[in-house]
């Protein structure tokens, strides 16, 4: 577990992963994977002084790992494959490990079944709702997507709970 006071600044680069449909990502090397607390720890990162974002490190082999930036970051920081970046990694001691939309909260203090079964979903699958409801602009297509995960969710066998199946795709 990392220390949640600890604070780790590096300098690394901006590269690209092809079979990930180009998406960029930071490089993270083994030192500061296993100083980070190691892959699949919730941090904060900061990249150039921009705005912190909600992230976790994924591997790459060989003690090396991942953040992804996505290309709004990118565009708004003025960065592309290949430029060096200041980074700051700092713990996520949020809940979640990512911000719950408004319209998910209101949801779960109305259906406490609903939330029970959310509390019950591994990190993952709660972090993969919570982003689901969170990436569209609409409050009502928020709402939409929250009530449609939930309702979806709550009729599903405990143990059972595939992304497809909350979608209504199974």
């Amino acid at each position: 577990m990392a220390n949640k006071k600890l604070k780790i600044e590096f300098t690394t680069y901006i590269d690209v992963l092809q079979y990930l449909v180009g998406m960029h990502y930071l490089f993270i090397p083994e030192k500061i994977v296993k100083k980070a607390g190691g892959i699949g720890t919730r941090l904060l990162c900061t990249v150039n002084n921009e705005k912190p974002y909600q992230c976790g490190m994924v591997s790459l082999g060989n003690g090396t790992a991942y953040i992804s930036i996505n290309k709004k970051r990118l565009k708004d920081a003025g960065l592309s494959k290949g430029d060096e970046v200041q980074v700051v990694l700092e713990p996520d001691t949020s809940e979640y490990g990512m911000e719950v939309p408004d319209e998910l909260q209101e949801l779960f203090k109305q259906d406490s079944e609903g939330f029970k079964r959310f509390e019950g979903l591994t990190p993952g699958k709660q972090r993969y709702i919570i982003n689901y409801v969170a990436t569209v602009k609409s409050p009502q297509l928020r709402v939409d997507r929250a009530i449609l995960l939930i309702e979806n969710l709550k009729k599903l066998p405990i143990g059972k709970e595939s992304f497809r199946a909350m979608l209504g795709l199974e």
